[in-house]
């Protein structure tokens, strides 16, 4: 028996799951006495704990749908999207010590406190809202995007019009595979531009699904509300324990059932072309080069520091060593789930070739092509719980900066009753703004490269502000400010500009161009004569089509049906490599990695010119405060809260007590020198590095 396309098996294993999240949340709603519990957990969570947190904030499932999405696009590289922070892990040895010595709530306390001044916390609060609604949008798409092939209508069922849609992606897909061969008609090409209109646009799938975006929004978001409601951080800490298990398994259980329908790594190699298993480029159209991959790195080790959640984990941790050990060992284990997702990517490029229109949509084609009823109950749960985890924690933080950096600034002196009831009836609303989100960007991909940037913004003041004294308040606004108008204001407003959404100054596409790569002949080679045997190498000629300069989701005719009508821009407008196309650069001739380097090279360099000009030609603040921050911040966590508050007071009272740790003596610099326990964490941390990039080679190479 199936309803809405699922097997009532899988229908039971949902409903059993969603009354325990409830029964969760209910359970530990009775342990919630104040803003301390609700936010921090009372600062009680150990290293169990705070792995689970870091975990389930890093490997949400929603990340294996972007993973393998990216993957299916790009090839291996594509991973990069979420694996590069490997790289960062051991720098979170020393960040999460940062955010546990600050002893604060949210992070937009930490401006108010480091410069003694209100503005610039209220603005970061208000603008990391932003960013939080984004996230929440983005898992709501993501959901979306895994579940909606799951549920899919029979073919028998389908209306007229659905079977002409479904008729047109089959169609889309051989004139488009004729295309890249240079094989297409003449007479097919009208016919190929409006498919591609349509396709561009997402409106061609190979099914029809009964799960449509705003009824699914409101219900699966509805239960998150509750449950962040009842329990707080705490429930959410307790669900992520439960998720990791379940992100571990979904993570992993595809894989042998798609290399059995494949015949193994031998026949998944026999499918997908060599170069999509390179881990630094997959073929002419990648993103993903050495220095597109460098500038991605650059980007995330400065905007790192502004995630939401740093505060919000490391700053519920007993004691340093808990945040530091749960940082680590929560961030290595989501690169080893990285890995079975980028794996994934390429098992689904290999069951469905390359001309699925919306591949954000691949993680749901695997469950539905490959699982047996019951595991896809148990795929779903993992994806609808990570969903629920990542999202709770989201709020949570957010409930935060509301309470504590803008209502109750404005509204003081009310009980803590009152302000428990605020933090969460906050929750429901942000929740609904994610909702409104999710339905206008469509795009997990792009949602994805938005809250990278965005991160930019704070990441480079936090960053500063811990290791430079220097910093200037002045300076950080003039830099969030200029960079707020480059990441958002330009981006989000230029698309909904008609004229200057459809000028042709901005609608301006790459050089198509022709190119020729060496590849492991398939089935289809040998029957079209360019090869003699599967397996021998020849030379393929390869159209690549051109891709949009200054807009990330592409752009198309503003009738799909009239090749002659005007284009128009999608998605969000690329403002930084506008910024190089003004000085001159002939932006149309780069391709996709480079125009990606570009976006991200201006968006690190540009905000660290800004804060270090403007900061030496501006006042600093009162010495005697910035003194107190940063002995704070050298005062070791004690081991219980009266401990510590003892050891703030001595620091307090001899701000020169750990000056003789610094690494630059009478310097602005506030790097300090390293002690046993840094060293050993540090090494340790960079050896697993190159250990997990090795198994990551190894995989991809087993069966070539």
């Amino acid at each position: 028996m199936h309803f809405l396309g699922l097997h009532w098996i899988d229908g039971l294993i949902i409903i059993a799951y969603i009354i325990a999240v409830l029964g969760i949340g209910h359970r530990l709603s009775h342990g919630v006495q104040g803003q301390g519990d609700f936010f921090l957990g009372g600062r009680s969570l150990g290293k169990w704990f705070q792995f689970f947190l870091s975990f389930g904030s890093m490997a949400d499932p929603g990340q294996a749908t972007t993973t393998s999405s990216s993957v299916y696009r790009q090839g291996a590289g594509g991973a990069w999207l979420a694996l590069i922070t490997l790289f960062l892990t051991p720098y979170y040895w020393f960040l999460n010590v940062w955010f546990r010595r600050v002893r604060l709530t949210t992070t937009a306390e930490m401006f108010e406190d480091r410069f003694g001044k209100r503005f610039l916390g209220s603005l970061y609060a208000s603008t990391t809202i932003i960013i939080i609604i984004v996230g929440i949008a983005g898992g709501n798409v993501v959901a979306l995007k895994t579940l909606q092939p799951l549920m899919v209508k029979d073919p028998a069922a389908y209306t007229s019009v659905e079977a002409q849609k479904v008729a047109n992606y089959h169609e889309f897909t051989g004139l488009r595979q004729q295309r890249a061969s240079g094989t297409l008609p003449a007479a097919q090409a009208e016919r190929y531009d409006i498919l591609k209109s349509y396709y561009d646009r997402g409106e061609l799938q190979p099914y029809v699904t009964y799960l449509h975006p705003l009824t699914f929004y409101l219900v699966s978001t509805g239960l998150v509300a509750v449950f962040v409601m009842l329990g707080g951080l705490k429930a959410s800490a307790v669900v992520d324990a439960v998720q990791a298990i379940l992100v571990i398994l979904i993570s992993v259980i595809m894989i042998p059932f798609g290399l059995v329908k494949l015949g193994g790594a031998a026949g998944l190699h026999a499918k997908v072309p060599a170069v999509m298993f390179n881990l630094f480029g997959g073929g002419a159209m990648s993103e993903y080069t050495w220095y597109s991959i460098g500038s991605l790195l650059l980007v995330q080790f400065l905007g790192i520091s502004s995630s939401t959640a740093n505060m919000t984990v490391a700053g519920s941790a007993k004691d340093e060593f808990a945040a530091r050990i749960g940082a680590v060992t929560g961030g290595f284990s989501k690169r080893f789930v990285t890995i079975a997702w980028a794996y994934c990517g390429l098992i689904g490029l290999a069951l469905f070739g390359a001309g699925l229109s919306d591949p954000d949509q691949v993680w749901g084609l695997l469950t539905k092509t490959l699982l047996p009823v019951g595991l896809v109950g148990v795929m779903i749960i993992g994806i609808l719980g990570g969903k629920l985890a990542v999202l709770g924690a989201q709020s949570v933080v957010m409930a935060g900066l509301v309470v504590k950096n803008i209502y109750e600034p404005l509204f003081p002196g009310k009980s803590e009753r009152h302000y428990m009831r605020v933090a969460r009836l906050s929750v429901p609303v942000a929740l609904a703004l994610g909702v409104l989100v999710g339905l206008y960007l469509n795009s997990v991909i792009a949602l994805l490269k938005f809250a990278i940037v965005f991160l930019i913004i704070w990441g480079v003041p936090i960053t500063m502000i811990f290791l430079w004294r220097r910093l200037t308040e002045t300076a950080v606004r003039v830099e969030v400010f200029a960079m707020l108008f480059l990441i958002c204001v330009l981006p989000w407003t230029v698309p909904n500009i008609p004229a200057l959404a459809r000028s042709e100054a901005l609608t301006l596409m790459t050089h198509e161009r022709v190119v020729k790569v060496m590849a492991d002949a398939n089935t289809a080679d040998v029957a079209a004569g360019h090869a003699a045997a599967v397996g021998q190498r020849f030379e393929r000629t390869v159209r690549v089509e051109p891709v949009s300069v200054f807009f990330e989701e592409g752009v198309v005719r503003v009738d799909p049906n009239d090749v002659h009508s005007p284009r128009t821009g999608l998605g969000l407008f690329r403002a930084e490599v506008w910024l190089i196309s003004l000085l001159g650069v002939d932006v149309a001739a780069f391709n996709s990695a480079q125009l990606m380097t570009t976006r991200f090279l201006v968006d690190a360099l540009l905000p660290i010119l800004i804060l270090v000009v403007v900061s030496l030609l501006t006042k600093q603040a009162d010495p005697v405060r910035v003194g107190r921050f940063y002995v704070r911040m050298k005062t070791p966590v004690g081991k219980t809260l009266d401990d510590d508050a003892l050891a703030v007071e001595a620091s307090y009272a001899n701000p020169t007590r750990y000056d003789h740790t610094k690494l630059f003596p009478r310097s602005n610099w506030e790097f300090t020198k390293w002690n046993k326990q840094d060293a050993l964490g540090f090494i340790a941390c960079v050896a697993l590095v190159g250990v997990i990039l090795v198994f990551f080679k190894t995989v991809l190479v087993i069966g070539s």
